[in-house]
């Protein structure tokens, strides 16, 4: 058996690996301890939210903002800039309307399925 103490997003676990000579079966781990939950994104005010939400396609870090709430969006409108992996990847509305929320900040990093803002079609 072999010990590992190994760190993954900041959180420490101490992992024990044993070895086999692949003719036993193998076993399941026991679950690993949940990620440490990240500050959710900036809420909008109350009743600001549109019906149409703009989420995050990939994890990533936003670059930019290009757009501010009130401001009027046809289809393909580019709203923010997300980085990742290296490359620079446009979030777009997908329908004409007017942004209700921006829910992110330049510099922020999220996941995907983040709400990046909404849209009142």
């Amino acid at each position: 058996m072999k010990r590992y103490n190994i760190t993954v997003n900041g959180t420490a676990y101490d992992v024990t690996v044993e070895e086999t000579d692949g003719s036993a079966a193998p076993v399941a781990a026991p679950a690993a301890a949940p990620a440490p939950k990240k500050a959710a994104a900036p809420a909008a005010p109350a009743g600001a939210q549109g019906g149409v939400k703009i989420n995050a396609p990939m994890p990533g870090t936003i670059v930019d903002v290009k757009l501010a709430v009130g401001a009027k969006v046809t289809n393909g409108t580019v709203i923010a800039v997300l980085e990742a992996m290296k490359m620079e990847n446009d979030v777009v509305a997908s329908c004409d309307g007017t942004i209700a929320s921006i829910n992110v900040t330049k510099g922020q990093s999220v996941e995907t399925g983040t709400l990046i803002a909404t849209i009142n079609a």
